[in-house]
């Protein structure tokens, strides 16, 4: 019962302490009644599976309740992300539970701090991506506590919490053999200030920061149309009447950039017939008698062909004979009428694309995650594209799911982004924490490449978000309407942008690092 408690309320405090909701701090204890469990289990010398089961339960917890909301979307993708993500943490607490016996505490909670990290940045990079409860995305609704992030991006925040949470557990162990009470006074003293510093830290250079560069003009569109009654049904010519409609009593001299979100234009557009799409038309008859404005939009492109020789990993199979190349897009229009086209390169796992098809597409046939929309794989480019305007100001356009990737959207700043635009549309998951935190997370960008953002959903959270990652205005969930105000750019790199996720790659050479040095001394003390 004691141990089944523990795991309860390990949980419980990583639930609780999440955004939008939650409460950051507690995230710093959160793993302590755990990590105190598999002690008593390791201690007693009881079987490796309870360490597994225990831990499947607590972080089963803190999975389903940030993230339920994938429900609204469809039952099976919700279920399948969680007990996927639930098992495969659990199985990093079995693995810190076998190297704790044969290295010493120190070694041992480095390991499970290098560990965790190390899946979280895996969690960047493979097919199966689920980032979205990446520890250092905890503090996204506390941008004054997480300036710093500009030097360490989200994994700073990650071993924030690791280093704080094995401190505490460290004195919870000390206290329990000593039963000195003192020891828990210390230990508040210590990690209190291991918390506080940090903070007082990000307040100092939050209070100093002064934005810079040219402050700019934008019209942000939220056309609340709804994706499961009236997005697909609905031609690109009332979509535009309706975004024409949106635009013409806000647009001024003074508008630069004009902005809609991910897919509006979803109307079975060709790839080599955009230059006479009504997208593009849209967008130019709107932009004629203003010359400084650019209309920067998501549209849905199809290349159809019948070679099969042009067929990719990513193109689809239709019927007859034909394969296409389906593209989740972003588009800008320039006064002069010249365009450029982006094509989303980060996807949702199972909408988006098929994690892994030749290994399980034999096992699962399409019944993968669907958080909204239809299976199908989508086509993606390599490259960070960025628009540029005519007179030289670039923009970085992320499309939805993308705005979660810290180095990934770093990306965007080496390529000349002088401030970001995230279009993206969140109604797929209801009224729920899911366009709320979408919405937080953006912050975390901000901060980390010193960039502004412009932040356009169909319904969702659209917004100006400024350099600090303060949200300076927004349009509310299920508002129509069109957002209109100033960002600055900027040209300025920011040590993350440099240096990327270098913390998450040194906790990798320690996670394996560790693993040797331990599966090493074991053979030795057989031998």
């Amino acid at each position: 019962m004691k141990n089944l408690l523990l795991a309860i309320s390990s949980g419980l405090l990583l639930a609780i302490g999440w955004p939008t909701y939650g409460f950051p701090l507690l995230l710093f204890i959160g793993f302590v009644p755990l990590l105190v469990l598999e002690y008593n289990i390791r201690d007693h010398k009881y079987h490796k599976s309870q360490v597994f089961g225990f831990a499947f339960l607590a972080l089963f917890i803190w999975n389903i309740i940030p993230t339920w909301w994938i429900y609204n979307s469809t039952p099976f993708g919700m279920w399948f992300a969680e007990i996927v993500n639930t098992l495969l943490m659990a199985l990093l607490f079995l693995i810190y539970h076998i190297i704790a016996r044969n290295v010493s505490f120190t070694i041992s909670t480095i390991f499970l701090a290098a560990i965790w990290m190390s899946f979280e940045y895996l969690h960047l990079q493979w097919q199966f991506s689920w980032p979205w409860l990446n520890l250092g995305n905890g503090f996204a609704n506390y941008t004054s506590w997480i300036q710093w992030y500009e030097y360490t991006g989200t994994f700073g925040g990650s071993l924030w919490i690791w280093i704080v949470n094995i401190g505490v557990f460290k004195s919870v162990l000390l206290y329990i053999k000593h039963k000195d009470i003192s020891i828990l006074y210390r230990s508040a003293i210590r990690n209190g200030l291991i918390i506080l510093i940090p903070i007082i830290i990000s307040i100092s250079i939050l209070k100093t920061y002064k934005e810079t560069g040219q402050a700019i003009e934008v019209l942000i569109l939220q056309p609340n149309i709804d994706p499961y009654t009236e997005k697909y049904n609905t031609t690109d010519d009332r979509v535009s009447k309706l975004l024409t409609t949106l635009i013409e009593p806000e647009i001024s001299t003074e508008t630069r950039f004009i902005i809609a979100p991910e897919t509006v234009f979803a109307d079975n557009n060709r790839l080599h017939r955009f230059p006479s799409s009504i997208a593009k038309k849209t967008a130019q008859e709107v932009i004629r008698q203003y010359p400084n404005a650019n209309f920067l939009s998501g549209i849905s492109l199809l290349d159809v062909f019948n070679d099969p020789l042009k067929a990719r990993e990513q193109t689809n199979l239709h019927k007859n004979g034909l394969y296409y190349d389906d593209y989740n897009s972003a588009f800008l229009v320039r006064p002069d009428g010249s365009h450029e086209l982006y094509h989303k390169s980060k996807l949702v796992v199972g909408v988006e694309n098929f994690p892994y098809q030749s290994i399980f597409k034999p096992i699962l046939g399409d019944a993968m995650i669907d958080l909204g929309g239809t299976v199908a794989k989508k086509t993606t480019q390599p490259d960070r594209e960025v628009f540029s305007s005519n007179d030289g100001i670039g923009a970085a356009p992320i499309i939805c799911y993308e705005s979660v990737y810290g180095e990934f959207v770093t990306g965007y700043i080496r390529n000349k982004a002088n401030f970001l635009t995230i279009i993206t549309n969140d109604a797929w998951w209801g009224n729920t924490q899911g366009h709320k935190q979408h919405l937080a997370y953006a912050k975390l960008r901000a901060i980390e490449t010193r960039r502004s953002i412009a932040r356009s959903a169909n319904t969702g959270i659209s917004a100006i978000i400024n350099q600090t990652g303060t949200v300076v205005s927004r349009l509310d969930y299920k508002k129509q309407g069109v957002l209109k105000g100033n960002l600055k750019t900027n040209d300025a790199i920011t040590f993350y942008v440099r240096a990327g996720d270098y913390i998450a790659r040194v906790a990798i050479f320690l996670m394996v690092f560790i693993f040797l040095f331990s599966v090493t001394r074991r053979r030795v003390k057989i031998s």
